[in-house]
């Protein structure tokens, strides 16, 4: 379902987006959702910023259908088919203005902000996010990415050791970009790749993502393979470089 170019793009570049994937049906339902969720839990009065919901996967068939219903199939053509796990949880990303922000740096999705003695990482295979909102132009909310960091990662790791696990590893930084999409269009990003919020100062409207977390079988028998050998559950992808 991906192209070889897009194949190409995410292992050269750790991401790729492509366009059009969710039904627009199925992105209002999933908006609807949201909406609920907010309505039960708002954000404090005056927030602005980042702002987040982390319900679990099973209780939120609306929210997890964007992914299932056509997305999953594109995020399996980067691992093989039948080769990744349902998430367990989605994150509902909120970014609502304005804001005022931007990121210093990157991180990886780790619990830790410093390496810990012992810690166990707490990786999977990779994020995909849904678009729920439109993000044409940047500083709306948008992820921010460093391309190409997940293979510096990688290198990282295997010169420093896996015991250097952190969301903040010391590597040197390309310059960053800031996503563009369309409500509907599909992310899908490597876990090593660096990424942060941006700010949401040339928009007026609380830009809204959906974020699972996706892991292939057997990705917790070993989860600290993937931070040295970033394509060892990426067949397709590493057939190409």
């Amino acid at each position: 379902m991906l192209s070889t170019e897009q194949l190409k793009e995410f292992g050269e570049r750790g991401y790729v987006v492509v366009p059009g994937v969710v039904a627009r049906n199925v992105v209002a339902k999933a908006n609807k959702r949201i909406d609920e969720l907010i309505a039960a839990n708002p954000p404090a009065q005056g927030q602005v910023g980042h702002h987040f919901y982390f319900p679990a996967a099973a209780d939120e068939p609306e929210l997890l259908e964007t992914l299932m219903d056509s997305a999953f199939g594109y995020a399996e053509a980067l691992t093989g088919p039948g080769l990744l796990e349902t998430p367990q949880q989605v994150q509902v990303a909120l970014n609502i203005p304005p804001f005022s922000h931007r990121p210093g740096r990157p991180h990886i999705d780790a619990a830790i902000s410093e390496p810990t003695p012992g810690f166990t990482p707490n990786s999977f295979t990779l994020l995909a996010g849904v678009f729920v909102t439109d993000q044409l132009r940047e500083n709306s909310g948008n992820l921010w990415v460093w391309p190409g960091t997940h293979r510096t990662h990688a290198e990282y790791f295997r010169e420093r050791g896996i015991e250097m696990y952190c969301a903040y590893p010391d590597i040197e930084l390309p310059e960053p970009e800031q996503v563009t999409a369309r409500a509907g269009d599909l992310l899908l990003a490597h876990y090593l790749l660096g990424h942060n919020i941006g700010g949401n100062y040339e928009s007026d409207t609380t830009r809204r993502m959906l974020y699972y977390r996706v892991s292939g079988r057997g990705h917790a028998e070993g989860p600290e393979r993937i931070l040295t050998e970033p394509w060892y559950e990426y067949g397709p992808v590493r057939a190409l470089i």
